[in-house]
């Protein structure tokens, strides 16, 4: 099973799996990064993590390095060329060609034909040197802080600065082993500025397509390094980061600056979603818990629903219905706004990571038996 949907299915336990995500050896990781997608007619019933609309096209992203693409509303699909061979986990489009997916191995992946053929742009090395260059700044800057504090000031101080410390140290004993965090998830506004998050805090931003990136961990109230699991926008332009431990982050100033929200779960929340209205935001993970809140974090109510199971994704339709999915084949719809939600359907088979509003009130649902279709009564899976 793929280590996204570990995560989803076990929550805040992936921290103890921390030790399986490192244990391969650093030559394994870097072939697998360097081994192109195989080829195969069973990519499209294979594990797939998420899908999303690239214009007219529907893209799917899953185990193997696997892309598929389908023209014709998921009825049949074509396997991109993919230079990799991890589990990729997310995948967005910032216009109708240009996409990017991202993975294990802290890989992201570049398209500029609406994912037929995709490029490495980045991996879990480049991203661990990111982040322990901003490590290494803010020692300097918290050193030379320490050096002028009053002496009453300076244990506090001295502590905080021993906590980043071992963190850049920690970082530095994961770039020995190879690339072993994956991303989780990723969102871009058009074709050069975006921003993926993913394990232990990570957080990277770009302004140029992808050809550089920055690190902006620093940016976001997380010192203990939490998950990182989905970002995504709002109606009425905020953005809103959601992860372990209740994590809500709200940006409303295109991510240049972050405010952490109180929320009122503590566990792992693993996606996040509007509702079509401005400032109403939708999260929602493990055990199949809801968070709802119409001003952006500030307030929060819970939302009841009897799933149990742990929520992956969502998608909203152009008349308002709201559509979460989840493990054990989870599938929930709200047509009043995220008052409540009712079971649509349940596929005890296979859980359901991500869902694509297709043609008339059908959906198109992805998960651990690949692409599945099925009518406005959650009838006629097939």
């Amino acid at each position: 099973m793929a280590k996204r949907l570990m995560c989803k299915t076990l929550g805040a336990a992936c921290l103890g799996l921390s030790m399986i995500w490192s244990t391969p050896a650093a030559f394994a990781l870097a072939d697998i990064i360097d081994t192109p997608a195989r080829q195969t007619d069973l990519a499209p019933v294979k594990l797939l993590n998420d899908a999303v609309r690239a214009g007219d096209r529907i893209v799917a992203v899953g185990e193997r390095g696997h892309i598929i693409y389908s023209d014709d509303e998921g009825q049949t699909w074509v396997q991109g060329s993919v230079p990799v061979s991890v589990t990729l986990t997310a995948v967005d489009f910032g216009s109708e060609t240009h996409g990017w997916a991202v993975g294990h191995s802290g890989v992201v992946l570049h398209t500029e034909d609406a994912g037929e053929t995709w490029r490495l742009q980045l991996t879990g090395v480049d991203a661990a040197k990111l982040a322990i260059a901003s490590k290494e700044e803010q020692i300097a800057a918290m050193e030379a802080q320490i050096e002028v504090a009053p002496e009453s000031e300076k244990g506090d101080l001295e502590w905080a600065l021993d906590d980043v410390v071992f963190t850049m140290e920690n970082m530095q004993s994961d770039l020995d082993i190879g690339p072993v965090n994956p991303l989780l998830g990723v969102w871009f506004e058009n074709d050069q500025r975006g921003f993926v998050v993913g394990a232990y805090g990570m957080i990277l931003r770009t302004e140029d397509g992808g050809d550089t990136w920055s690190d902006w961990a620093p940016k976001i109230d997380n010192d203990r390094n939490f998950h990182l699991n989905n970002i995504a926008p709002m109606a009425g332009g905020a953005l809103v980061i959601v992860g372990e431990a209740g994590q809500v982050h709200v940006s409303t100033d295109d991510g240049d600056t972050w405010e952490r929200r109180e929320s009122p779960y503590p566990g792992s929340l693993f996606g996040v979603t509007g509702t079509g209205k401005a400032n109403e935001i939708l999260a929602f993970g493990l055990r199949g818990n809801m968070l709802f809140s119409a001003d952006l974090g500030e307030s929060w109510r819970m939302v009841p629903n009897n799933a149990g199971a742990t929520l992956n994704n969502g998608a909203v339709t152009d008349d308002g219905r709201i559509t979460l999915v989840g493990n054990g084949g989870t599938v929930l719809m709200s047509d009043n706004g995220a008052e409540s939600f009712k079971e649509y359907f349940r596929d005890d088979r296979a859980g359901v990571m991500s869902v694509v509003p297709v043609s008339g009130a059908n959906l198109l649902i992805v998960g651990e038996a690949g692409v599945k279709m099925t009518d406005a009564r959650g009838k006629n899976l097939q």
